[in-house]
């Protein structure tokens, strides 16, 4: 089991810069595929990026595939979000998840085993 915790959201204006994080506890971090997911209000939550295990694949929704980037450092159990360019289309809760499947598709919430509370992000145009 793993617990996740996220930091960095927060109020920015249209154009700005985040970088998001998510701390893991426990030993096996590194066995965890992690992927960032979102949720507006009365939408549902939706894929942002993903990353596998090493970090040698990342993978990105088309909304954000340009002005995102998705890391971990093992050593740290850590992922994070960097994104760039935010548009208020962009505000939601942000979700760090991790994916103990292999070979799964990443893409869809049901993938992932365990999740954070959220962090806000909020951007003003």
């Amino acid at each position: 089991q793993v617990q996740l915790v996220e930091s960095g959201g927060g109020l920015v204006q249209a154009g700005s810069s985040l970088r998001l994080s998510c701390a893991a506890s426990g030993r096996t971090f590194s066995s965890y595929a992690m992927g960032w997911l979102r949720q507006a209000p009365g939408k549902e939550r939706g894929f942002v990026a993903a990353i596998s295990r090493s970090g040698g694949s990342t993978y990105y929704a088309d909304s954000v595939k340009g002005r995102s980037t998705i890391s971990r450092d093992n050593a740290k159990n850590t992922v994070y979000l960097q994104m760039n360019s935010l548009k208020p289309e962009d505000a939601a809760v942000y979700y760090c998840a991790a994916c103990s499947r292999y070979g799964g598709n990443y893409y869809g919430a049901r993938s992932y085993d365990y999740w954070g509370q959220g962090t806000q992000v909020t951007v003003s145009s």
